[in-house]
């Protein structure tokens, strides 16, 4: 692999990690959750439920793609990504304080409307937002519901890739807006486009096992478990990567082999008391 498309790898996917996890401790710490479908936080209905979010917004942007086209389709598309940048934000620097979250959330969605075409500003928002995404998530399902939920995903982010292609549709008329649902990762010869699922979704589940192992496992060691799972993840998504920046221009689903490593990552932790 590229060095310098592995160092903005490494630097975007950890990034948004160390920022999630402190977060979500952050977040537990103050008692904040949502509700996802059903208050039971175990009930496998969240994971249901939040697939369905998925696929329900999902179907709305492939149709918002493909009825507008221009200056039309930018526009809803930047609403889109203020309302993202702004909320996720709020959550991430709120554990500083809340207006310290409102000030921030404010001013990285001024930077994004001055800059809109700066990658690396772009970058950073996607961090944020990928950070308070995952770790509100997280805290607010259980392990056993998420694990339904990541399962769920892999496999529809197959189908979504290699079967209906829509993932695909999707990447290439929003990737060129330069909105912060995707990462950028350019280098001398291609720009690769990372999507924040395979960024946020570790998180999620990394954060989903802290809020339990909070409860059950003294400290540090209630940490184990989640940075485990979040390298294994990375080791799914670098090979993926791997295998991409020699076939420039192919599509393949990270989510698949991040999901298989994290859950055997995940068993071999509960077997040894993580």
């Amino acid at each position: 692999m590229d060095k310098k498309l592995l160092a903005q790898l490494f630097i975007v996917f950890f990034a948004t990690q160390a920022i999630g996890l402190i977060t979500a401790q952050s977040l537990l710490m103050q008692g904040v959750s949502v509700t996802i479908v059903n208050e039971d936080k175990e009930s496998v209905e969240n994971s249901f439920g939040l697939f369905g979010y998925i696929l329900v917004f999902t179907a709305i942007l492939i149709v918002l793609l493909r009825i507008l086209k221009g200056k039309r389709l930018y526009f809803i598309l930047k609403a889109l990504e203020i309302m993202a940048v702004f909320s996720t934000t709020v959550i991430v620097f709120s554990i500083i304080g809340d207006l310290a979250g409102i000030i921030a959330g404010i001013a990285m969605v001024a930077a994004r409307i001055a800059l809109p075409k700066n990658v690396w500003l772009r970058n950073l928002s996607s961090v944020i937002a990928g950070a308070g995404a995952g770790a509100l998530i997280g805290i607010s399902i259980g392990v056993f519901p998420m694990i339904v939920f990541i399962i769920l995903l892999a496999a529809y982010d197959y189908i979504a890739v290699f079967k209906t292609k829509h993932m695909v549709e999707i990447a290439k008329n929003v990737a060129p807006q330069n909105m912060s649902f995707t990462y950028a990762l350019p280098t001398k010869d291609h720009q690769f486009e990372l999507g924040t699922g395979d960024i946020v979704i570790p998180l999620a589940f990394a954060s989903s096992v802290l809020a339990e192992n909070i409860q059950t496992i003294a400290p540090p060691a209630h940490v184990v478990a989640p940075i485990l799972i979040i390298l294994a993840s990375f080791a799914g998504l670098f090979l993926t990567l791997e295998y991409l920046s020699k076939r420039i221009g192919m599509a393949l689903p990270a989510l698949p082999p991040q999901t298989l490593l994290m859950l055997i990552v995940f068993g071999i932790c509960r077997l040894a008391g993580f």
